[in-house]
This record gives structure tokens, sequence and C-alpha cells, in this order.
């Protein structure tokens, strides 16, 4: 096990500091936000659609219909980068943040700046 490694296991977390964790903490709380936000949004295109004939159009239903399809899609959508993002906040607490869950290399910063829920590095990520 190469030093970095070593001082990174010894401190529970990669070689990121105390600052950089905050960080990334404060982003993924920052993008849970963002999708409360979206669901609260995204609510009325989930409500039941009416099939009363003399209210709407057999067209307008269907786009209707669509409509909350795509809404519905859409939330589930959130809800999976929910998970993952609270899946990422427990790997923080656990001291696990940051290495690949497959390879057990670090995960470069740089693309948890862009994804803070990755858990793997990009050759594993790539299959």
């Amino acid at each position: 096990m190469g030093q970095a490694k070593c001082n990174a296991v010894i401190g529970g977390v990669t070689g990121m500091n105390d600052e950089a964790l905050a960080r990334f903490r404060e982003l993924i709380a920052e993008r849970l936000a963002a999708l409360d936000n979206e669901d609260a949004r995204g609510e009325a295109g989930q409500a039941t659609v009416e099939l009363d004939q003399q209210a709407v159009g057999r067209l307008s239903r269907m786009d209707a219909l669509q409509n909350q399809a795509m809404a519905k899609a859409s939330h589930a959508r959130r809800q999976g980068e929910r998970r993952r993002l609270n899946a990422a906040l427990a790997r923080i607490e656990e001291g696990e943040y940051g290495f690949c869950e497959d390879c057990g290399e670090d995960i470069a910063e740089g693309r948890l700046e862009l994804d803070p829920a990755a858990g793997k590095c990009i050759q594993c990520a790539k299959g």
C-alpha cells in the first residue's frame, strides 16, 4: 500500500481533507434540496387525469396522460438520484467516500465535483 493510500486509510477517508469533505457534503445537500424543489413543482403533473368526455377531448386527454407518465418517470429518476446522494452521505460518515466501490482506488475529485454521488472510479465505471 502506497504512503498516500496508507495515510488516507488511517485518516478514514481518501486523501481529501476535512475542507474538501465539507465541500462535498454541501454540494450533496444542495443537490438534495434541488430535487425537493423539482418534486414540489412536479406534483401537479402526476395528478390523476380526468376522463370526463365533456370536460376534455380525446386528444387532450391523451396528451394529459402522456404528460402524467413523463412526470412520474421524472419523479422516479429524482428518487433514484436521491438514493445515490444519500448513499454518498453515508459513505462520508463511514469514512469510505471517494474510494471506488469495485477496486478500492481513489475516485478523482474532479469526477466527484461533477457527480458527488459517484461510487466508482472512471475505469470501473467504464466497465
